[in-house]
């Protein structure tokens, strides 16, 4: 086929032809030959059938690093690359006139946006999913869905973010929130049955207390008051915790985090229960143009692939240092579900499989704090979670910081809170590079 190819192109006219016609006589030879490998396949199946061989496996019953490594879409790439495709384009030539192709506009949609969202809906067992700019405009968009005069029902334990968007964007458009403990589900149905609420949203494990709330019961509460629930699974991603399956109707999980892995892409993703739901959800993607780009929808594809081995190193290296910190005297709280003295240990394990690499830990001190996140030299000083590298950050003058000091005290978010997310590297090297730091933070304040 090549040497047919290589003739058309320097030959003359004649060689041209002669070279065009040995391309199709190649390519008949290759339909002939795939038209009877099909004929021998039907007959093979008729066989099949009839002694009883055992059905191919179901892929929903795969389990999450299998479907990680292999991508379940409608997308078809004539050349099955084993990479998919990126089709980084703004627009795409329609059949005619008056008939539209499959895409049309990036912003309406796009082959690798599609195989992204596919995916992201076979891994959250969802009927649609959704890619969207960053985690901040899917979250925006799951407010789409409340009208004006409704109410929102979240937590008083959330990304900063997001306490942001509910207590100064949402508002100007008549919506009430109203935060509430949680952990508590009698102020959560009270909470719920004060007003017309259409919706709550919540994180479980939150962020960035690392507080367990019972999805379940609240997802119970909300449908029998005729609420739609949201839940942030970023930090359990559906690797450890499937949000729906529980009864949520969506889960937003950011795309930042561990599904791109690397520090390197911005996007939030959308999983939804319901054909309907999904259809109003696509629209203001749509008409607000929140979309992921091509390329990022690539990353994201690319880090998927990789998301359960980053994952399960990412939580053992946190097994390792919150232990250690468990034991410290400097230490008076670690915030992580994985320690079975941790409040709500118990029910992270009845909804997830894995208590992830998120924790955070306050020392009763903030310049004590200070001085050990500043003496790290693995971990990062920096904002979002979920890469390849540890992070450490004091959330109170970072992710948090929007949120006011009276209202974060009222809450029980400390100043002295650090928070770490642990990367892939050596588990050994991390929590030396950790007990290092409080040596020096010792050393300068003097020890507990």
């Amino acid at each position: 086929m090549r040497a047919a190819r290589a003739t058309a192109v320097r030959g003359t006219d004649g060689r041209v032809a002669r070279g065009r016609a040995d391309a199709r006589a190649v390519a008949t030879a290759r339909s002939r030959s795939r038209a009877r490998m099909g004929g021998v396949g039907a007959a093979r199946r008729v066989v099949v059938a009839a002694v009883n061989e055992p059905a191919a496996p179901n892929p929903r019953e795969y389990r999450m690093a299998t479907k990680l490594a292999h991508a379940k879409t409608s997308v078809t790439d004539p050349y099955a690359a084993s990479s998919p495709p990126l089709y980084q384009t703004a627009t795409f030539a329609q059949p005619n006139a008056t008939e539209n192709g499959p895409y049309d506009y990036t912003r309406s949609g796009n082959p690798t946006r599609t195989q992204l969202e596919e995916q992201m809906a076979y891994l959250e067992n969802a009927d649609r999913a959704f890619a969207f700019s960053s985690g901040m405009s899917a979250l925006m968009c799951v407010t789409r869905l409340v009208n004006s005069g409704e109410r929102i029902v979240t937590g008083d334990d959330i990304y900063g973010g997001t306490s942001r968007l509910l207590a100064q964007v949402v508002p100007k458009v008549g919506i009430e929130v109203v935060n509430v403990d949680m952990k508590d589900l009698d102020a959560v149905r009270a909470a719920i049955q004060g007003g017309k609420t259409t919706m709550v949203m919540m994180e479980s494990p939150t962020n960035p207390r690392l507080q367990v709330i019972d999805i379940k019961a609240i997802c119970d509460m909300a449908h029998e008051n005729g609420a739609l629930v949201c839940v942030d699974n970023s930090i359990m991603c559906p690797t450890f915790q499937s949000p729906l399956d529980l009864g949520a109707d969506i889960s937003m999980t950011s795309a930042t985090k561990f599904i791109a892995g690397h520090s390197d892409v911005t996007g939030g993703l959308l999983a939804v229960k319901g054909a309907e739901l999904g259809k109003r959800i696509y629209f203001h993607q749509n008409a607000e143009g929140l979309h992921l780009s091509p390329f990022d929808c690539w990353l994201a594809l690319r880090g998927l692939k990789t998301m359960q081995l980053r994952m399960e190193r990412q939580q053992a290296n946190a097994m390792k240092l919150t232990a250690w910190l468990e034991s410290h005297p400097r230490v008076q709280k670690v915030n992580y579900p994985g320690l079975q003295k941790n409040v709500g240990h118990d029910l992270h394990f009845k909804q997830a499989t894995g208590a992830g690499s998120i924790f955070s830990f306050t020392t009763g001190d903030v310049e004590f704090s200070k001085i050990v996140v500043e003496e790290t030299k693995l971990h990062k000083i920096t904002v979002s979670f979920g890469g390849t590298t540890s992070l450490i950050s004091l959330p109170c003058f970072m992710s948090h910081a929007s949120i006011p000091a009276d209202v974060r005290a009222a809450r029980g978010l400390p100043d002295d809170l650090v928070r770490i997310s642990c990367g892939i590297e050596d588990g050994d090297d991390l929590l030396a590079d950790l007990q290092y730091a409080f040596a020096v933070a010792e050393a300068r304040l003097g020890k507990a």
